[in-house]
């Protein structure tokens, strides 16, 4: 028998996160550690309200799997007993982690990958005034980040990009609208970001309206975040994106990421790695994606005041998972 527990968290953020749909001033996880002869498998998620989450729906997802989790529960019978999300994703990474402990391997290897010494990741600049991107843009990069992320709404979009390109005129910028732009005048915010040089557009429109970037002719890659959860949904992103963003925390857990990266990849799909505000748990997990990826975004960790240990090592953007190699 396992014993298995859950419990939410609360990480105090160093500085406020701002996106299109508000501000965050602390990550909120939930925790399941599942525990089998003495090994203690443990998972984390984000519970998301866009996806109509919170920590006590997830939690009680979770509860409803109790009985089946201590008799044994596979993976696979997971992924047919709850949905693509957060609860999901929390224990199936919890088992995942159990199972490289009796396997004794590292979560990279009982995945057959082979993880990078370093891998580039994203830093975020969230949404300002132009003034305070910019400058937020020059620190991370005189701090060593070369690929920024770059929050947006609807306001001021030209006079934010142009004070960010001037003052990181060699930076790899991708821009994330979190669904708040609209159909119309989309050729012309396109158009705007490819003269500066912006390498992918994610997630411009609602989710519901994907069908405006049908035969639309862009001039620089476009990437489906809140469009894209699990294999499901690629068919109706073929000739709309040409890019995923693959989350645990939408996919349901790495069992199903894993099949919707080599599902994308074989549909001609690039991959980006994203994440929510989290632990480095969360990123540990989803490690073994990372070799698939054009564009990673894994800097949820570096937005706590304190991160959980033992802690992933992350400096001048770069994620240096090495412990990770060692310890899971």
């Amino acid at each position: 028998m396992r014993t298995v527990k859950s419990y939410p968290e609360a990480w105090p953020l160093h500085s406020p996160f701002v996106i299109s749909r508000g501000s965050r001033t602390e990550a909120h996880v939930v925790v399941v550690e599942i525990e089998q002869d003495g090994l203690k498998g443990v998972g984390e998620a984000t519970p998301y309200a866009r996806y109509g989450e919170s920590e006590a729906s997830v939690l009680k997802q979770i509860g409803s799997q109790l009985s089946a989790l201590q008799a044994g529960m596979s993976r696979e019978e997971l992924q047919r007993a709850l949905p693509a999300g957060a609860a999901r994703n929390a224990l199936d990474c919890a088992l995942w982690d159990l199972e490289r402990q009796q396997q004794n391997h590292s979560l990279a290897q009982l995945c057959d990958v082979l993880l990078a010494d370093e891998i580039i990741t994203a830093h975020t600049v969230s949404i300002d005034t132009p003034e305070a991107m910019a400058s937020s843009a020059q620190a991370l990069w005189q701090h060593g980040a070369r690929l920024l992320k770059i929050k947006m709404d609807d306001h001021l979009i030209s006079e934010r990009l142009v004070a960010i390109r001037s003052a990181v005129p060699d930076a790899t910028l991708i821009v994330d609208a979190n669904e708040s732009w609209h159909a119309e005048g989309l050729a012309a915010r396109c158009q705007l970001l490819a003269d500066l040089n912006v390498a992918m557009l994610e997630q411009p429109l609602p989710a519901a309206q994907d069908e405006a970037l049908g035969n639309f002719i862009h001039p620089l890659p476009i990437c489906a975040d809140e469009s894209c959860h699990t294999r499901d949904n690629l068919a109706q992103l073929k000739g709309r994106y040409e890019m995923v963003n693959i989350k645990l925390d939408k996919t349901g857990g790495l069992t199903e990421a894993l099949a919707l990266a080599q599902a994308a990849r074989e549909q001609g799909f690039a991959i980006m790695l994203g994440c929510m505000l989290c632990t480095s748990r969360a990123i540990r997990a989803a490690l073994p994606l990372t070799p698939q990826a054009t564009f990673a975004d894994l800097d949820g960790p570096t937005w706590l005041a304190a991160d959980v240990e033992p802690s992933l090592h992350f400096s001048h953007g770069v994620l240096k998972p090495l412990a990770a190699n060692a310890a899971g």
